[in-house]
């Protein structure tokens, strides 16, 4: 239950009407026109946004996956935007067949700057936009609707009277009406036919009506309405190419684009892994490769999707998720028995098959892991540029270490130093070497040399933990009571002036089975300064394992270097 009246502060999207809908009854048979906006509505949405260096990175990624149009930019926004793009003109990074697209509010100054930027370019796609709601009328700019539609009139007409100083440039007008998903569609419609009238295009020089779902407000079978009803209400609608921009406000931006296509659309703007402001702009790569699950060529080049991840989570700084379709660390893995056993026995069919493009028919994988540069268990190669995610799995996965979720940071720094110290991938061995190196019974300064355990009471329980200890070459007895053995061991170091820390987490479990079976404990500790470390224990005596584990946090936490100005 809410504090507050649901029906009353929150209200459902109004309805197209549209009863004699085909979109339900169409199928997608061939791949859309891509755009990639990574370079600007996903670069905008970065707490750190790319440098320059890093956006030619993405951009040569971009071409060489096939992207024919790219929005590279804002370049009336910025110094670094404007920069971007003159070198990319400058320098010829651009190939012949590939269109660089830059964004424009419809204001003169910002027109005038982007014109300048886009000198010597060959194929140009000029992006205006402004914002046509009724929440952005009445809140944004207190306009009416005849106003609103003025400045995307202006606008248009600003860009036709500056196009003749590009005289070598291909040059295509895109429009978007900011926020269609929540326009009237009647009234989107006569701005964009409005911004037509203006622009006059043709049949062999259309205009990009550009339909963005800038706030998803709907389900996604509400803005395939929304689209179909423009489609087919449109004037000359083969003097125009219908676009969609979707984001991912409801969680359902790949739904919604899907639906789309299907209710007309043509060309289709998003990011690589989904990207953008808020919940993100559409998932390029998902949209994509379930064309490519249903026989579709996506006309893309996916076939190496762990590079592309790389490549992107480390210009963006935005991982993956785990569960992400076709991408994420997990998703060609079963942790069910049932789920493991049946696609093992689908892989052994597979195996036995002579023909390799035999069509595809193994239970829970939608389509051959191969084919995009994945394996079924998952393979995480590690190097300097790798997620903490990554090790802990090659850890749990190889080796039987299930870290606690907040030690992963910790550690996949330590493995990452590790691996650009010797700039090459590490295997699984050493990613356990660097591991077991660096956190697991870490015996200096303090030296745990015996103790015994013994229980004093039950009810409640009580415990007294006793034996010797070296710190700093300086042996010493040692003598504790807790709830538990590690609770005595503590109250021990602090009863010889030890104790400068607070223990905050602790976990164990079982590496192995049977008579072979040993116990790893995890302890993290806090020191004065908050800084926390953990530490791992290792031993067939799950209570020794647990007390090697806190010597381990604690000689990590002292031998830590000490913080600038501490």
């Amino acid at each position: 239950m809410f504090p507050f009246n649901i029906e009353k502060k929150y209200r459902p999207y109004p309805r197209i009407h549209l009863p004699d809908r085909r979109w339900p009854n169409q199928a997608i048979s061939s791949a859309p026109i891509w755009c990639s906006v990574d370079l600007r509505d996903g670069n905008q949405a970065l707490a750190n946004p790319m440098t320059i260096d890093q956006k030619l990175e993405m951009f040569d990624l971009l071409v060489g996956m096939g992207f024919k149009e790219i929005e590279v930019g804002f370049p009336s926004s910025s110094d670094t935007e404007f920069a971007f793009t003159r070198m990319l003109i400058e320098e010829k990074r651009i190939p012949d067949d590939v269109a660089i697209q830059v964004l424009c509010q419809s204001r003169e100054h910002l027109i005038k700057r982007n014109f300048e930027s886009l000198r010597g370019a060959g194929k140009v796609i000029f992006h205006l936009y402004n914002s046509t709601s009724p929440l952005q009328r009445r809140v944004t700019f207190g306009m009416n609707k005849e106003q609103i539609k003025q400045i995307a009139i202006e606008g248009t007409r600003m860009i036709k009277a500056l196009r003749p100083t590009l005289p070598d440039s291909e040059f295509v007008l895109q429009y978007s009406p900011e926020s269609f998903s929540d326009t009237e569609v009647e009234y989107a419609l006569e701005v964009c036919e409005a911004v037509m009238q203006e622009w006059e295009p043709g049949p062999n020089e259309k205009i990009i009506l550009n339909l963005p779902a800038t706030v998803e407000v709907s389900t996604p079978n509400v803005y395939a309405d929304q689209i179909e009803w423009f489609c087919r209400h449109l004037k000359h609608r083969d003097h125009a190419i219908i676009s969609l921009h979707t984001h991912n406000d409801r969680g359902t931006g790949v739904a919604a684009t899907e639906l789309g296509l299907l209710a007309g659309a043509d060309r289709v703007e998003g990011t690589l892994f989904g990207n953008g402001e808020r919940t993100g702009n559409l998932d390029i790569v998902t949209v994509a490769l379930n064309m490519m699950a249903h026989g579709i060529d996506p006309q893309l080049d996916l076939h190496d999707i762990p590079r592309l991840r790389e490549i992107c989570e480390r210009n963006t700084e935005m991982p993956v998720p785990p569960r992400h379709p076709y991408a994420g660390d997990l998703v060609f893995t079963s942790f069910s028995g049932s789920h493991q056993d049946a696609i093992k026995k689908g892989m052994d069919l597979r195996k036995g098959q002579a023909d390799p493009d035999a069509h595809w028919a193994v239970p829970y994988l939608m389509i051959d892991p191969n084919d995009i540069g994945r394996t079924y268990k998952a393979i995480i190669r590690i190097n300097s540029q790798s997620g903490k995610g990554g090790v802990a799995y090659i850890l749990q996965h190889d080796h039987g270490f299930d870290l606690p979720k907040p030690m992963h940071p910790e550690v996949g720094k330590h493995v990452n130093d590790e691996a650009d110290r010797r700039q090459r991938e590490l295997t699984s061995d050493e990613i356990l070497d660097a591991f077991t190196s660096a956190f697991v019974d870490i015996a200096s300064p303090l030296e745990l040399i015996e103790y015994d355990v013994h229980r004093v009471s039950a009810q409640p329980a009580l415990f007294r933990v006793t034996g010797s200890l070296r710190l700093n070459g300086k042996e010493s007895l040692f003598s504790g009571e807790g709830n538990g053995p590690i609770n005595g061991f503590v109250n021990a170091l602090e009863r010889l002036g030890y104790k400068s820390f607070n223990l905050t987490d602790y976990r164990q479990h079982a590496i192995g089975g049977g008579s072979a079976t040993r116990s790893a404990a995890y302890i993290q500790i806090q020191d004065k300064l908050g800084r926390r470390f953990y530490g791992c224990g290792i031993d067939t005596n799950i209570e020794l394992a647990s007390l090697k584990a806190l010597v381990s946090a604690y000689n990590r936490s002292v031998n830590a270097p000490a913080p600038d100005g501490k």
